[in-house]
């Protein structure tokens, strides 16, 4: 295994930094000032259209897909130093570079699964960035820990199938911007497989029996700049049948092949966010005197500062390990490795931010800095994706399995 960076991620990497410190920094205070002037919450402030057409213009855009075609083709282990310098501003970075959730799993699944028709009419704008999408799989009624608990019916009755159903938690769909929706529900309900009763549909967020009904906080926040997250109903929507994606009894697959890379994006901007904690602790204690003394001199300041460089140092490797395993042996070969993440990397990077929001005092958990935010958004990753339980059990039976 050899993580050095090649000439492409270099070039991009330098490119990516300048464009942080340029323009992604020094708007996260002017997009909060637009924001409060916008006539809804959801719309999206100016600032952030003028940094998706600089990175545009700058080659930094769709650096996620690894399909040439449609994306920059780089390699899981290309993308992952890229995508941990977009985690160090989590609400401007990813959007700016039209590389942020649900829309990049959105176009994951187009790019495998949709046929020309769908991708002319839906991947091809997300690409461009004209338009942004969500993922409806989660519902309030069920585990949905468990995607084969999902209760939503998708029923064909002639060209048309009919959707039901309540889902909530759905990423991005507060934007006025999401045009389309990428819907999981039942086509077989009684099927003898259990993974073989899901499908998944495209649709449009106009449909009549579409309600959006609520934006759904996380610890308080309505998370504006990722488009909230939204509780929304399916009253007997109609789409054609042609909406749907691959095939009928295929949207556990589907589901699986989306969540893989998804889950490995989180942990690599995980770890710029833990390092932008890292610095602001950094700077706090070199700023601040207690009892006579800066507070980078108190020895459990010490401690905090070194143990997370530490666990920083250990996660990056074991991303990029995996990383390095998703592109050399496919998803499937690295699911070990990409479920240790899963668990690894929220749970440490909540602690990092934890020490720091405490050495920042009541600043800490105030909207002058960025921690609360990254606090809030660190400890959700921690049941997004699957929560670390469901991981947990799939590794120490794939362990024990060795044994028995």
């Amino acid at each position: 295994m050899d993580f050095a960076f090649d000439a492409r991620t270099e070039e991009l990497r330098a490119k990516l930094l300048a464009f942080m410190d340029e323009y992604v920094y020094p708007a996260e205070s002017v997009a909060e000032e637009q924001r409060a002037q916008l006539a809804s919450p959801w719309d999206t402030p100016a600032v952030v259209e003028e940094l998706k057409a600089e990175a545009r213009r700058q080659g930094l855009w769709n650096l996620f897909l690894p399909d040439s075609e449609y994306g920059a083709g780089l390699t899981n282990l290309q993308y992952a130093p890229l995508a941990e310098i977009t985690g160090r501003s989590p609400q401007l970075a990813p959007t700016a570079l039209n590389c942020a959730a649900p829309d990049t799993g959105n176009m994951e699944v187009l790019t495998q699964f949709a046929d020309e028709q769908q991708k002319k009419q839906w991947l091809e704008p997300l690409l461009a960035g004209e338009i942004r999408s969500a993922f409806a799989m989660t519902e309030p009624e069920v585990a949905s820990s468990d995607a084969t608990n999902i209760t939503t019916l998708i029923r064909r009755d002639g060209d048309d199938y009919v959707i039901t159903g309540r889902k909530w938690y759905i990423s991005g769909a507060m934007n006025p911007d999401c045009k389309i929706f990428i819907v999981m529900g039942k086509t077989d309900p009684d099927g003898p497989d259990i993974r073989r009763q899901q499908s998944m549909v495209l649709v449009p967020r106009d449909t009549p029996g579409v309600t959006v009904k609520r934006a759904m906080q996380v610890f308080g926040y309505e998370d504006h700049s990722h488009g909230g997250h939204a509780e929304v109903i399916f009253d007997h929507a109609r789409v054609p049948v042609s909406n749907l994606i691959g095939e009928e009894g295929g949207g556990f697959a589907i589901a699986q092949a989306r969540l893989g890379p998804g889950r490995i994006h989180h942990c690599m901007r995980l770890i710029g966010m833990a390092e932008r904690a890292i610095e602001l602790m950094c700077r706090r204690a070199v700023a601040r005197n207690a009892f006579g003394k800066a507070l980078a001199q108190q020895g459990v300041v010490h401690n905090w500062i070194a143990d997370a460089r530490v666990a920083v140092e250990q996660l990056r490797l074991l991303v990029l390990k995996t990383a390095w395993m998703m592109d050399t042996v496919g998803n499937r070969g690295a699911h070990t490795e990409i479920q240790s993440i899963k668990i690894a990397t929220p749970r440490t990077v909540v602690d990092i931010i934890d020490r720091a929001i405490q050495l920042h005092g009541a600043g800490g958990v105030s909207q002058d800095f960025p921690l609360a935010e990254l606090y809030a958004g660190a400890r959700t990753l921690m049941i997004a994706d699957g929560p670390d339980e469901v991981h947990q059990r799939s590794l120490a039976r794939r362990e024990l399995k060795k044994y028995l």
